[in-house]
This record gives C-alpha cells, structure tokens and sequence, in this order.
C-alpha cells in the first residue's frame, strides 16, 4: 500500500518559518520572515486534510487550487506546485507575503476548526514561488498569437498589472499609464520592505516588460494626458487607479508642522529604500528619528505607520485606535509583529485635538495655531451599542481627556476614491454614493463602451487579491467580448 503524504497535522505541529528576533529587525527594512527549508515545506504542506470542501479554497478570493499544490509540495513535485498556483494567481510570491492569511485561506482551514492549527498555506505559498524563480521555472509570457486590438490600463497597481498579464497572454497589445515613477502602485509605494522587498516587486514588472506590455510612467492622466486621448488610442480601456485620498480626521489645530497623512509618509520610506534623494526626508519631516510618533488608525496601513517609524529611530511609538482590539480592522498578526518590535497600542482612544505646547487646553473653542506639533489630547472611549454594521459604537467618556506628547502624527484612516469624473472631464463616468466606479458585476464593464474598473477604485481600499482577482475578471470579459464580435463578424 502506497504510504499516504497527506493528513500529518496528527503527527506535526503548525510552524512557521523562523521570524527575526524583534531586536534584529526593527532596525532594518528586510523581511521578517526566514524562507522554508524544503524539508520542512514539505512537512507543513503534508499537514493539510484534503478537505472535500475546502474551505481555504472557497475563502480565497481568487479561488486558488490550494489542497493541489499543497499535496504537490508535500511529493515534492515542486514545480507542478508552481504551475498549478500560477494558473490562478498573477503573483503567488507576493499574496504569500502580504496576504492577511489569518482572515482568509487560513483563517477557515477545517483542521484549525478541530484544534490542530491551521496549515502555513502563505508561507509554502512563498515558498513555491521563490523556488521556481531560483530554478528558473518562472518563464515570460510572450504570446503565441496577436489580436489586433489594444487596451490601455490607467494605473499600475495590482488589479491593472493583473489585467495586462493576462491581455498580453492572449496577443493584445497592452499600454500602462500610472503617475508615479515605477509601476507596481501600493505594492511599490505603499506597503513597507519589511513586509514586501522591493525587488520581488521590481522583477515581476521587468517580466511584464519583457512580454511586450508598455509602461508610460510619469504620466498623470487629467494633466499630462486626457482621458479621451487614452479612449482613441485603445479599442478599450481599463481603470485600476486604486484610492489615493487620504481621509483626515476634522480636529482642532490640525494645521499644526508635524502631522503627515499615512501614505506620504510611506512612499517617502520606499524611495529611500530605492536609493532615491527625498527632500523632506531630508529636511525631517518625513523622519521620525528621535521623535516620540503618534499613529491614528487601527488597519494595515496603520501597522505599516507605526513599524516604519520604529524602524526610523523614533523614541517611541504609540498607536490610537477608538476601538478595542478584538475590533481593529488590521490583521492581528502585525498587530503582534509590532508590539514585539515595540509599539504600544493605546485601545479605545480618540484624538481631540493637537497642541503646540504641553499644557492641556480647551481645543474645541480654541483658534488655529501655528507652529510645531508638541501634542495630542487624546479622549478616552468604551463601546456602546452596536450600529448597522454590527460594530459597537465608540462613545467618549466625560472627562477622561489627557496629553500624549507627539512630535509627529501621522493619519491612517483610510482612503478614498478621487473625483474621476471632475478629474478627467468625464460627467458620464458612473460613479456611486462613495465615489467608486459602478460596473457589472463579475465583468468590471461601465456604462462607458469598452470602459471597464478594476480594484480599488470599484471596491473601495481594499485587498491587493481582490485587486488582482478583479483585473483578471475584467481581462476575460474583453477576451470574451473581442471573442463575441469574431463570431458576429464570421455570421
């Protein structure tokens, strides 16, 4: 009888591949995480129970074969592993780093339900992918065939470097617009070293450059090119333009020099991380070296504020969040990953105010000051009744008002869509109540003829797989559309 390489989670515990100790890597802008021997991949591949009704599967929002190349790890059949995870998923190596797994494929595993933990699927996810680039496995997809059609992608975030791989599979020829310098969006910009090394990033846009998808960078659609210009040189077009509008919190004194809104602060980061000059770095106000930071927000990118800045050198390092920690929206595993590195959550807390000296004042009555940020006042709160959603209200508590020292905040509340239809003169552009773009569901069509949206800019902020996931979505329904119109044509 044939010896079954599957259902081990009796025999072997759930491990991870080994973390740096706090102390190592939270002075540096690494990863965190060591890679998998292949002994012990196989290991904790071998863990998963083949579910009948995998539940892994069904909670990723790309649906990935994970029981399949979870039991082709455990073979060793690596490559096969590989193949069958890139058939679903544009870039496995980077949902296997920044993924939150734990809310996720992870988080429904059916061996965790019964209390054996659940299995590694993102670190072998990483695993498989970073083998098959040291082994060459991972090839450019040139296209066998051409299709006289083009499709210019306004955005080079996820959902449209998805789209455009697999346009240019099928012979389209593909031309990506983004304002920025280099493609890739928040997986470039966005999201911190220590979480996503950059040149994971960088090779995966240097094989789409090779398969022939043109990338105008520097090029901000609405000034340096119209919307309409993009619409006649394209037969069609596909908007992934993500969500860049920082939400700001409507606070007394909120003028005042040393308040940064999250994702300047972060792309200031990465570019140091390129090697690139930036002034305000420089100059300090992107630097929280020596400074005690105040971070507000309780999701990712709040994490990603308050990692960065510890690894900058602050003094210290404090994150507000009104609620408690069962209902932050951030994963809970960076949660962990900064408190060890030396974050200190203040839960249940909300900003009143700022102030430029340490004496408390009555903010709310208060005029603007000017000068440099000393303070927050900060306002404590407890959960009332649950609202719509579900959620518990923060309530503030009468009274309870103290002075946290700060001499840089930064705001992480989230983002939200820019006005595109002001933006790019585009009155008939649909868009709904929360400024999103209104599509057809599963097929990312507007109203607008061969205008299609993807991500972000559909979805609100949201997961870099479900950006993905869309823009693949949106590729098929132009292959099936251009399709359509051959069969037509034939008739």
């Amino acid at each position: 009888m044939a010896k079954q390489p599957m259902l081990k989670f009796v025999n072997f515990e759930r491990q991870m591949p080994e973390k740096r100790t706090a102390g190592m890597r939270n002075k540096d802008f690494l990863e965190i995480y060591s890679e998998f021997a292949g002994v012990k991949a196989e290991e904790q591949a071998s863990r998963c129970s083949q579910c009948g009704v995998p539940y892994c599967q069904s909670h990723c929002p790309l649906h990935n074969n994970i029981p399949d190349w979870l039991k082709l790890t455990a073979e060793g059949r690596l490559q096969e592993a590989y193949e069958t995870s890139q058939a679903t998923n544009t870039f496995p190596e980077i949902c296997g780093r920044i993924c939150p797994q734990d809310r996720l494929c992870e988080g429904n595993c059916v061996i965790e339900q019964s209390g054996h933990e659940t299995v590694t699927i993102g670190a072998i996810e990483k695993y498989i992918t970073d083998t098959a680039w040291e082994e060459g496995w991972v090839k450019v997809n040139k296209p066998i065939n051409s299709i006289d059609q083009s499709v210019g992608i306004i955005g080079a975030g996820p959902g449209g470097l998805a789209a455009a791989d697999r346009l240019r599979q099928e012979g389209l020829e593909v031309t990506i617009y983004d304002r920025y310098d280099r493609a890739g969006g928040l997986l470039t910009y966005g999201i911190p070293g220590f979480k996503l090394e950059k040149d994971i990033v960088m090779r995966r846009n240097e094989q789409l450059e090779k398969s022939g998808i043109k990338f105008v960078l520097n090029t901000d659609v609405g000034k340096d090119i119209t919307f309409d210009e993009i619409r006649e040189r394209h037969d069609f077009v596909i908007l992934a333009t993500g969500v860049y509008k920082a939400r700001e919190l409507d606070i007394p004194n909120g003028s005042l020099n040393g308040k940064l809104a999250a994702l300047d602060y972060l792309t200031a980061s990465n570019k140091l991380s390129f090697g690139d000059s930036v002034k305000k770095f420089e100059t300090g106000v992107f630097n929280a070296n020596g400074k005690k930071v105040v971070v507000i927000g309780g999701g990712d990118t709040a994490m990603d504020c308050v990692r960065t800045a510890i690894r900058q050198g602050a003094t210290s390092v404090k994150c507000l969040y009104r609620r408690d920690r069962a209902n932050m929206p951030g994963s809970q595993r960076e949660v962990q990953n900064a408190e060890e590195e030396g974050v200190i959550f203040e839960w249940l807390t909300s900003p009143k105010g700022l102030v430029n000296n340490l004496v408390i004042n009555d903010v709310s009555n208060s005029k603007v000051q000017e000068g440099n940020l000393k303070g927050v006042i900060v306002q404590k709160m407890r959960l009332g009744d649950p609202d719509a959603t579900g959620r518990r209200t923060p309530e503030e508590i009468e009274g309870s008002e103290y002075l946290e020292g700060a001499d840089l905040v930064v705001e992480a509340l989230g983002f939200e869509p820019e006005d595109l239809p002001t933006l790019w003169d585009q009155p008939e552009l649909p868009v709904s109540r929360w400024g999103t773009i209104k599509v057809e569901y599963g097929t990312g069509k507007t109203n607008l003829e061969h205008v299609y949206a993807v991500g972000d800019i559909v979805r609100g902020a949201s997961l870099v797989v479900w950006a993905i996931k869309d823009g693949r979505d949106a590729a098929n329904s132009i292959l099936s559309e251009i399709e359509a119109t051959k069969v037509i044509a034939a008739e």
